[in-house]
């Protein structure tokens, strides 16, 4: 498999399998599905940020006509029992899991669950929410880096000790871990180089921003086990957390995904759903739970709001000699910020001698830290380009030739460890500079900036399974929740291998029970994971149709040949015979005779995800007398690997870009002095529309991936790693002033 391999349906862009049902309103998303005496279940949410819980009564709210259940943390098991770790893009504690889905002993955020209800209404429920009566103990609010990491901090926790540390603290402390990488002599660097960047660059919480709030149904049957249908990255991830969480077998439980309209890493974890079952279960009703948009900022995870402070040793070349990076991450209530993943990304764009990174995880009075789209990596990517940006303008240096003078190549061994094998980074740098864009010229008070990124992609583990219907057409059934167009590269890698039409193939996402384990849509795994699993499937059904053809003609199975949707015989074991090919559909009629139903399965924990690399170029226009920021122009240049369906491809690269463009420019939590929220909606955190940007232009780089088939890499998350950071060059570049703190408001 070569760049230059031609392909009859991949890197092509036919219609997407979900488009009609979606534009047609027939597609059924979270809070579409209903069961017969469905009843609604609500949540009563803490008014304060910190603070113990002396009491709560549910009784009054019991009287209530028409409410049928009430919980709290009482009815879960011990959290404290609950041990290991999540599985998902950003794994984390299962007792904070717990803990999260309902607050225990105390309350550590505006909005943490205090205890649900369900009636036949739900305005029924919203009034029973205010006849509990729930005591607390209120405890002074620790809502910023500088307030949890002082000596004499309110803690959260009393039993968090600092891990990572050289030697066990004996004290607890809001810092939950510490992380450090290194490599070579630091101080012999800098000693190296002709001059020295040094600045701190702060970035403030930002929300995933998906436009379906969190919804699910739960049922619960008189055989004790209990059905869930909800919104959801990864329906296995939801069945093991809330079996876990509910004290249940997992065997229990079966999760069906419903359609989603966005997660971006913010559902690849539990909210509602052990609550839903737990109130079914007291109910005896099916009961469905949807979140208000405020509940979903107030109470689902955010990503982390970051301190970075960055020195940058450079020679006069702009051969970076040294570089030191200290990151310091808010995980919000519960330990677990992206501190890790920031970390292993925040050089990885370059081939470096001596660096020295260190990562604070670091918890506080805010919603718990989910994973958001590429987890960590836009941090200390923002923080990283802004000082290059910066040592490129002090030496009088092209800001992509300071680059590409440094830039990870074959054979670069990352800041974190691995090897790298063929990436694009390169190749993206050199297409921003050979792309008009780049040379376009600039008027009065507008700029232009210049960023990479960096992210891993994942593996991690998937199934697939492919059965050849009585005419020919075959069915792909996978467990991956279709977020980014994962029907439509599942059906374009099966016609391919196989050699139907795209047409031909149905791919659908399937529960719990029907569909082989599948980890999270999340990872940027699912086209390379996923992908592989339904090729292998693929590469079986062709053994068996060879298997098959061969019985037929009374050939052995190595005499077949699979080419273009047909078996064909071997020339010379066929010589004399008047053998003509067999098509899948020919093959599938004469199933019966040649060993029944054809099908297969493949399974897989999917290593080599090729690493992706992207650069963007981005010109803004600021006006001088009120400081508006207009994004005139916008280019995102990124190594796919191979596009399995282009115009996919295409929308991440975009939707990437939009995303961090709004965290740059406007998107941020605003917290009073009690750690409330104070722009809790779609109207007060502002997040870009059509008519803030200019039409993105995307340019698709294709070094393949060694360890897929077709070289696949993930593109789902490196898209919004650079794009911070490209905004605020191209601030500075028009008011000639570096701007620090996100967002860059007026």
């Amino acid at each position: 498999m070569s760049a230059k391999t031609t392909y009859k349906w991949i890197g092509s862009s036919p219609v997407r399998p979900d488009g009609v049902d979606k534009v047609t309103g027939r597609a059924n998303f979270g809070a579409d599905h209903s069961e017969p005496g469905m009843i609604y279940g609500k949540v009563l949410r803490s008014p304060i940020a910190h603070g113990r819980i002396q009491s709560i009564d549910l009784a009054p709210a019991l009287q209530i006509p028409g409410v049928l259940a009430a919980m709290c943390g009482d009815d879960f098991p011990d959290a404290d029992a609950i041990q290991g770790m999540s599985s998902g893009e950003s794994p984390a504690d299962m007792r904070d899991i717990a803990r999260n889905v309902m607050a225990r002993d105390k309350v550590l955020y505006h909005g943490h669950p205090v205890a649900a209800v369900a009636a036949t209404s739900p305005e029924i429920a919203e009034e029973a929410l205010k006849h509990i009566q729930v005591t607390y103990e209120a405890l002074p609010p620790v809502l910023t880096l500088d307030q949890a990491m002082a000596q004499d901090a309110p803690l959260l926790h009393e039993d968090q000790i600092t891990r990572g540390l050289p030697e066990k603290p004996t004290q607890a402390s809001n810092i939950a871990a510490v992380l450090t990488l290194q490599r070579g002599d630091l101080k012999a660097g800098f000693s190296q180089a002709d001059i020295i960047i040094e600045e701190t660059y702060t970035t403030p919480t930002a929300h995933q921003g998906y436009i379906e709030p969190h919804a699910v149904v739960a049922r619960c049957n008189e055989d004790g086990r209990a059905s869930i249908w909800c919104c959801t990255q990864g329906p296995f991830v939801v069945r093991s957390l809330s079996a876990q969480v509910l004290g249940w077998d997992i065997g229990r439980l079966k999760v069906t995904p419903s359609e989603i309209g966005g997660g971006f890493g913010g559902k690849t974890t539990i909210y509602l759903e052990p609550l839903a079952v737990k109130l079914a279960e007291k109910s005896g009703r099916p009961v469905k739970m949807v979140m208000s948009r405020g509940d979903v900022f107030r109470a689902t995870g955010p990503t982390s709001a970051s301190r970075t402070h960055v020195k940058l040793g450079v020679n006069k070349t702009g051969k970076i000699t040294a570089a030191d990076v200290k990151l310091e991450c808010e995980a919000g209530a519960f330990k677990g910020s992206p501190m890790q993943t920031a970390c292993m990304t925040a050089l990885t764009c370059y081939d470096l001698e001596n660096f020295n990174i260190t990562g604070y995880d670091v918890v506080v009075n805010k919603p718990k830290a989910a994973a958001y789209r590429a987890p960590g990596a836009p941090l200390t990517a923002f923080a990283v380009e802004s000082a290059i940006d910066q040592a490129a303008k002090t030496l009088g240096l092209d800001p992509i030739d300071i680059r590409l003078s440094n830039a990870a190549k074959e054979g670069t061994v990352a800041p974190y460890g691995a090897k790298f094998p063929p990436i694009g980074l390169v190749e993206t740098l050199e297409a921003a500079k050979a792309h008009p864009h780049y040379s376009a010229p600039l008027k009065p008070n507008q700029g232009r900036g210049i960023a990479s990124g960096f992210w891993f992609n994942a593996g991690m583990q998937s199934s697939a399974a492919i059965n050849i219907n009585e005419n020919g057409t075959a069915t792909v059934i996978t467990a991956s929740p279709d977020i980014g167009g994962s029907r439509a590269s599942m059906a374009l890698m099966t016609a391919e291998t196989l050699g139907v039409p795209y047409a031909d193939v149905n791919a659908i996402v399937a529960d719990t029970e029907a569909a082989g384990y599948c980890d999270v849509t999340g990872g940027s795994r699912t086209t390379f994971a996923t992908g592989r699993a339904v090729i292998m499937a693929a590469e079986k059904v062709i053994v068996s149709l060879r298997e098959r053809a061969a019985a037929l003609w009374e050939l052995k199975p190595e005499q077949v040949e699979w080419r273009d949707g047909q078996a064909h015989p071997d020339p010379e074991a066929s010589a004399g015979a008047d053998i003509k090919p067999l098509s899948l559909a020919e093959l599938a009629l004469s199933a019966a005779k040649t060993g029944g139903p054809i099908s297969a399965k493949a399974s897989l924990t999917a290593q080599g995800a090729g690493g992706g690399f992207g650069t963007q170029i981005c010109d803004v226009e600021i006006d001088p007398e009120t400081g508006k920021t207009e994004i005139i122009r916008y280019t995102v240049i990124q190594d796919a690997g191979k596009a399995i369906h282009r115009a996919y491809v295409e929308g991440q690269l975009q939707g990437g870009a939009v995303q961090g463009i709004g965290w740059a420019l406007n998107e941020e939590y605003i917290y009073d002095e009690k750690g409330c929220m104070q722009n809790a909606s779609f109207l007060d955190y502002r997040m870009p529309v059509a008519l803030d940007l200019p039409m993105i232009d995307t340019v698709i780089v294709e070094v393949p991936n060694p360890n897929h088939p077709f070289g696949v890499r993930g593109v789902g998350e490196t898209p919004i790693v650079p794009a911070l950071a490209a905004v605020a060059n191209a601030i500075d570049s028009a008011v000639h002033a570096r701007m620090t703190d996100l967002p860059i408001n007026p």
